[in-house]
């Protein structure tokens, strides 16, 4: 019997190859990779704790992350409406829903990390799993039979997550798999073909590691440590948006721009010249004569390659009255 996993806020959690049957899977969200949603984290395949690594052996994970981030890119998508679909056909074995969209995570503890969630049950001990839905949006209950592509619900905010995004996690007899390289979960290295995916979505090994706000141009090293975060805007002081990019390409454009109570504060746009590991970028302006309004303040980064976008961040501050 399955059971929540107090570590992760998940149903399940461990970690095993894959094992001998397959199953085939489509894209559990309905959006379109690159325009209107991106792929942000990968499943952690260093096995040792302190250290993440994607199944190609790059910086698209986090420590201890066990499944598939797939992430809009604002939050008025919420309010549409962006289905979350069956990745595979299968019967629906526990949904959970109730739960606030609360980008604040107010009351959300490690049993609950998941949010309104599905978890289906496929042939030959194959589960899926798909996290963070909006509340009250779930189209099916416990016993339902499902095919693949029928919608679950919709992407919400419910859950440990202040950005909307679907956490898909796909697990075998109890384990957990990483699609894009089940036969060597808990290693990196070049995929094998589409893995478990029908059609398997571009990797991009360039990612955003961070993005935050602060009252002046930070340096790398505050950024790393988490120094440069502005815990709270003041009227009179500058408002910047800064951006950590790791392996950059020669091209990549990026995008920063922040909104807050009266609408647009900033946006710029410039391009990453020459590939670099490690590159970070800033942009904001000097608070106007009669201060910035009070209120919560927005900063987005994003970054594309060919008009296709390949990663993003959202930041938020309040600006005390």
């Amino acid at each position: 019997m399955t059971q929540l996993s107090k570590a992760a806020g998940l149903w399940l959690l461990a970690s095993a190859p894959a094992g001998a049957e397959a199953i085939s899977l489509v894209l559990p969200i309905d959006c379109e990779m690159g325009t209107t949603c991106y792929i942000e984290d990968y499943v952690d395949n260093a096995p040792e704790r302190g250290r993440q690594t994607d199944f190609a052996c790059g910086i698209n994970s986090r420590d201890g992350h066990r499944g598939t981030d797939i992430a809009l890119l604002d939050f008025e998508a919420v309010d549409i409406g962006v289905a979350v679909l069956a990745a595979a056909s299968g019967r629906v074995l526990r949904t959970r829903d109730g739960m606030a969209d609360d980008r604040l995570m107010r009351g959300v503890t490690s049993d609950t990390a998941c949010g309104n969630a599905v978890l289906v049950a496929h042939d030959a001990g194959w589960q899926t799993l798909y996290c963070h839905l909006k509340e009250g949006s779930l189209t099916v209950s416990s016993g339902m039979a499902v095919e693949a592509g029928t919608p679950l619900g919709l992407v919400g905010l419910s859950g440990q997550t202040n950005h909307p995004h679907l956490h898909f996690t796909v697990l075998k007899d109890g384990n957990v798999v990483d699609p894009f390289r089940p036969d060597a979960t808990g290693t990196c290295g070049a995929p094998d073909g589409d893995g478990l995916w029908e059609t398997a979505p571009i990797y991009t090994a360039t990612g955003m590691v961070t993005a935050g706000f602060a009252d002046h141009v930070p340096s790398l090293e505050d950024v790393r440590s988490g120094a440069a975060r502005l815990p709270e805007g003041t009227s009179d002081a500058p408002l910047v948006v800064y951006s950590h990019i790791g392996y950059a390409e020669d091209g990549d454009r990026l995008a920063i721009r922040a909104t807050g109570p009266d609408g647009e504060v900033f946006a710029t746009e410039m391009v990453i010249e020459d590939p670099q590991v490690s590159v970070l970028r800033s942009f904001g302006r000097r608070a106007p004569p009669t201060g910035w309004p009070a209120g919560e303040y927005l900063g987005e980064a994003t970054l594309t390659r060919d008009d296709r976008v390949i990663a993003h961040r959202f930041a938020h501050v309040m600006v005390a009255p």
